[in-house]
């Protein structure tokens, strides 16, 4: 049996794939394919990561130019991964009521007064 997170991560590259492929059919998302992707399977995820005074198209633009990082207009897959990441910290920092877009604050590490169970240690 699977765990979540192999499903989770199975499902990341499926997603991207099902995406990346639409026109032109290749291995890349160009800037419309990714906003797509983002506004059609992660709506209520993208909203709740939205910063104050950000529309989601702006929002997705700055995301999708922080993870092109060879600046030709299309990611790649593991430019597409650098973005989940900025989605995926902005996340973790609004569950803890820091609202300063990937800034880091002192408790970044796992001393942020509460447990992220990995499971028993030995």
């Amino acid at each position: 049996m699977k765990t979540d997170l192999e499903l989770a991560l199975e499902c990341v590259v499926n997603v991207y794939h099902q995406y990346a492929v639409k026109n032109p059919i290749d291995d890349y998302l160009s800037k419309p394919e990714f906003s797509e992707l983002l506004k059609e399977t992660a709506k209520p995820f993208l909203h709740n990561t939205l910063p104050p005074n950000t529309s989601v198209d702006d929002y997705i633009s700055k995301l999708f130019y922080k993870a092109d990082a060879n600046h030709n207009g299309r990611l790649k897959f593991t430019e597409f991964l650098t973005t989940l990441t900025l989605v995926v910290i902005d996340a973790h920092k609004r569950s803890h009521g820091h609202h300063g877009s990937h800034d880091q604050h002192p408790d970044d590490g796992h001393g942020h007064g509460h447990s992220h169970d990995h499971g028993p240690s030995n």
